[in-house]
C-alpha cells in the first residue's frame, strides 16, 4: 500500500529497538567482544553474527559447547548495566510522540528486562505491546516476532510497516508479510527489497489518516 506520492499507508508501526529507537551500538559491541575474548573466539566473527538476533541463538551457533541460555542471561545482564553510551536515536522521541499508543509496538531480539532498561534509560516510553526474546520460540530472521507484534495491535501483518536496521530483521518482517522501512547502518545489508530507506527516524514524518497512519520521507536517501 504505497501511494502514488511515495507515502506508506499503514494501520500500525512495528519498531526494532537497537539501532532504530536506542543507539546501543557501543554497548552491544563492547559486551560481545568481551564475551568472545573470554571464550577464545574471534571478536570480529562474533560481531559479524550477533546483531539482530537473540543472544542465545548467537551463542548456540558460535559456541555450541556452552549453555546458551545461561550465557545469554549473563551477557544481557552485563549489557543492561552498561548504560554509559546509550542514547535515543535521532528523531525517535519526536516520532513516537506523534503516534497513538495503540498504533505502535516494539519487536526486539533482546530480553524484556534489557528492552525496558534501555528505553527507560534514554527516556523513551515502553509500549503497551513489547515483543521480546522472552515471548517467542524463534528469533529473527524468523517472522514469529513481527507476527506477534501485529497481533498484539489487533492487526494483520500486511497492515503494518516495520522499521529495521538489521538484515535479519528485514528478512523477518518480509517473511511476516510486512512492508519495511530500513534505517541505514552497518548491519542493514542490501536495500533493494526495502519500501523506503532513511538515515534515522528524523527522516520520517507520520500523520493520522482515515486508514490509520501515513508515513512520508522528509528527504530522499539513496540505497
Amino acid at each position: 500500500m504505497t501511494a502514488s506520492d511515495g507515502a506508506l499507508h499503514a494501520a500500525g508501526i512495528l519498531f526494532d529497538l537497537d539501532g532504530v529507537l536506542v543507539d546501543s551500538g557501543s554497548t552491544v559491541d563492547r559486551s560481545w567482544q568481551g564475551w568472545a575474548r573470554r571464550h577464545g573466539l574471534d571478536p570480529a566473527l562474533v560481531l559479524a553474527n550477533c546483531h539482530g538476533r537473540p543472544s542465545a541463538e548467537t551463542i548456540a551457533a558460535l559456541a555450541p559447547h556452552l549453555d546458551p541460555a545461561a550465557e545469554a542471561v549473563a551477557l544481557e545482564k552485563e549489557q543492561a548495566e552498561d548504560t554509559a553510551d546509550l542514547r535515543p536515536c535521532p528523531g525517535a522521541a519526536a516520532l513516537l510522540a506523534q503516534l497513538p499508543g495503540d498504533r505502535w509496538a516494539v519487536v526486539t531480539s533482546g530480553s524484556r528486562a534489557l528492552a525496558v532498561s534501555r528505553l527507560g534509560h534514554v527516556g523513551l516510553p515502553v509500549p503497551a505491546v513489547l515483543v521480546t526474546a522472552d515471548d517467542v520460540a524463534r528469533g529473527k530472521p524468523d517472522p514469529e516476532g513481527y507476527r506477534a507484534g501485529a497481533r498484539g495491535l489487533g492487526l494483520a501483518p500486511r497492515e503494518c510497516v516495520v522499521i529495521e536496521d538489521a538484515r535479519s530483521g528485514v528478512r523477518a518482517a518480509r517473511a511476516a508479510g510486512c512492508r519495511v522501512v530500513g534505517v541505514r547502518g552497518p548491519v542493514l545489508g542490501p536495500t533493494s527489497d526495502l519500501d523506503a530507506l532513511v538515515e534515522n527516524l528524523a527522516g520520517l514524518a507520520v500523520t493520522p489518516a482515515a486508514s490509520g497512519l501515513v508515513l512520508r520521507l522528509r528527504e530522499a536517501v539513496d540505497g
